[in-house]
């Protein structure tokens, strides 16, 4: 079973780019060749993705977040029971 990633994808539920779905099978992403685990949104198209900035929290407690540019590779990552069997 393949599946085709979003060209965006956001971790945000209020997002029109939310896809709950997807991101339950688990999507990982390489960003300028380093796997970046604190992703809350990524452009393919575009090249950026957008991190939390630390623990740091607006006005409505949501995560402040920075937005960096480089190459962005989004791939689904393959369950730990998967690989053994």
């Amino acid at each position: 079973m393949t599946t085709t990633l979003p060209d965006r994808l956001s971790n945000d539920p209020r997002s029109p780019h939310h896809n709950a779905a997807l991101l339950e099978q688990g999507v990982g992403i390489r960003f300028n060749g380093v796997e970046k685990t604190n992703v809350e949104e990524y452009c393919v198209s575009e090249g950026w993705i957008r991190i939390a900035a630390g623990t740091a929290r607006d006005r409505h407690g949501n995560p402040m977040t920075i937005m960096l540019r480089g190459k962005v590779e989004p791939y689904l990552r393959v369950p730990e029971d998967s690989e053994k069997a």
